[in-house]
């Protein structure tokens, strides 16, 4: 396949793709066309009883508080409270130079390090931290502002892609640790991958991403599961009229 231009998404094909992307597809292939194809706006939704912002907003504001405390002399922000000691050594790590923050990663095809956007761009990746702790030991950070039961196995997917990535675009690394700060809940939760371990991940998430990217037709995949927060659904745009 052809790739558009950088910057330019094709309007029949999904022509890269990322975590969340692949996450939407393998839910549902029409919520994903409707979301980066067509790019339906979703409807505004209202506040929960109780709350002063959106959970996007707020996890955005707490991610971006999070790194200009990393970058500057700053007071934290509240959220950040439980995660202080853990934030101050990022700051020291950081005036060494050994921390990439709110990094923008891109993969081609062949898995080779590209632009995040680019003509050759077929995976994206967003990383909040990384730390080149040694010359062969890598540390990867995501900050969680949302609730860690039930997004267990989509995180440590997350994670996995993350510390692939890592390997591929480091030769030199050996061991990486990915580490999930959930910092509503005090409770970080690290997995750590030797390169032999982590490299296996590479032919299940290119045969995934291909299969997003490769994908010329998009059925609607109803289910309970599926169409609970669907903002396309009947209860929603109306853009999916079979939404359960």
């Amino acid at each position: 396949m052809v790739l558009p231009p950088s910057g330019v998404e094709d309007m029949t094909q999904l022509s890269t793709w990322s975590y969340s992307r692949l996450v939407d597809f393998e839910q549902c292939p029409l919520r994903a066309k409707l979301k980066y194809i067509d790019k339906i706006p979703e409807p505004e939704r209202p506040l929960p009883p109780g709350k002063t912002e959106h959970a996007n907003d707020r996890g955005t504001r707490v991610h971006t508080a999070a790194e200009l405390f990393v970058q500057k002399p700053i007071e934290l922000a509240p959220e950040l409270a439980t995660f202080k000691e853990e934030l101050l050594r990022l700051r020291e790590l950081y005036k060494q130079g050994r921390v990439s923050l709110e990094g923008e990663w891109g993969m081609d095809r062949d898995w080779m390090p590209t632009s995040y956007n680019g003509p050759k761009t077929w995976l994206r990746l967003k990383l909040d931290a990384f730390v080149q702790l040694t010359p062969s030991t890598g540390v990867v950070i995501d900050y969680k502002t949302g609730r860690k039961f039930g997004n267990e196995i989509k995180h440590n997917e997350q994670g996995q892609i993350y510390q692939l990535a890592a390997f591929l675009r480091y030769p030199q690394l050996q061991e990486i640790t990915v580490e999930f700060w959930y910092t509503d809940q005090d409770d970080m939760t690290q997995m750590r991958y030797r390169r032999d371990q982590g490299m296996r991940f590479l032919a299940s998430f290119d045969r995934r991403g291909n299969a997003v990217t490769d994908a010329t037709e998009f059925p609607a995949k109803p289910n309970i599961f599926n169409c609970k927060w669907c903002p396309f659904g009947p209860r929603g745009t109306g853009h999916c009229t079979v939404g359960v």
